[in-house]
């Protein structure tokens, strides 16, 4: 079994690299930055690309190439964990430019989707388990998160979509994680209210001790990763598990 993490650099991604590693998976981390600690730690056992999934062009010529099949060389499970994103453009649609739209478009939903069908054919042959990293943003509404809400819904609907083909072998879902305690949540709260007018709300899990820690999130998205119910809903919450 090997994995494939995005954004195991930092937050989530790094503390779902970790787990894997922990349990004894080989992991290869696709990020512009590197995992150096986990490097450390791991040694071969980690592999790093570094490649920004917001440039659509660099991440064609990375699959084009022979880096990913030669890591799924010979295995017989394979595991993609979609979870690099980000948050902007946040505040009006109208105040945001179209270069910034494309570029969250394309780390939000175009390197996913890419990467799916990219892993998927590198290893016809294994079990696969697709993991897109959700938000409840998919289902609700957030005033000001216009792109960030239409790009979790996007994966989403692509595994339900992936579902009904009915591939042998492959397992998907679009996994909600919760409020965790990373970076991008550090972005929400310092955003201009003016454009994200909830934003309070999010001052108050922080306040509350609300949010949990990256450890304890990656813990319970890969046990269920690895579960015999993955894949038996192609939507979920890990809350609701």
């Amino acid at each position: 079994m090997k994995a494939i993490v995005t954004g195991h650099a930092r937050g989530l991604g790094l503390a779902l690299a970790n787990e894997l590693l922990a349990r004894g998976i080989p992991v290869l981390g696709l990020a512009r930055g590197a995992a150096e600690d986990l490097q450390r730690r791991y040694g071969t056992a980690l592999s790093q690309q570094a490649l920004d999934l917001g440039d659509a062009e660099a991440l064609q010529r990375w699959l084009a190439g022979p880096a990913l099949s030669n890591f799924l060389a010979g295995e017989d499970e394979v595991l993609l964990l979609n979870n690099a994103g980000t948050v902007q453009p946040i505040g009006r649609v109208d105040h945001h430019s179209p270069a910034a739209i494309a570029a969250a478009v394309t780390l939000n939903v175009s390197a996913p989707l890419m990467l799916t069908s990219a892993v998927l054919a590198a290893a016809p042959a294994a079990q696969r388990r697709i993991l897109h990293v959700s938000s409840g943003a998919s289902m609700n509404v957030y005033p000001g998160w216009s792109i960030y809400c239409a790009g979790k819904a996007a994966l989403d609907h692509h595994a339900r979509a992936v579902e009904a083909d009915n591939i042998p072998g492959v397992r998907i879902c679009s996994l909600a994680p919760g409020v965790i305690d990373t970076d991008m949540q550090a972005e929400i709260r310092s955003s201009d209210i003016a454009g994200f007018p909830q934003r309070e709300r999010f001052e108050q899990l922080k306040a509350n001790g609300q949010l949990s820690t990256p450890e304890q999130c990656a813990r319970q998205v890969v046990d269920y990763l690895l579960s015999p119910a993955f894949g038996s809903q192609p939507r979920a919450d890990v809350r609701q598990l």
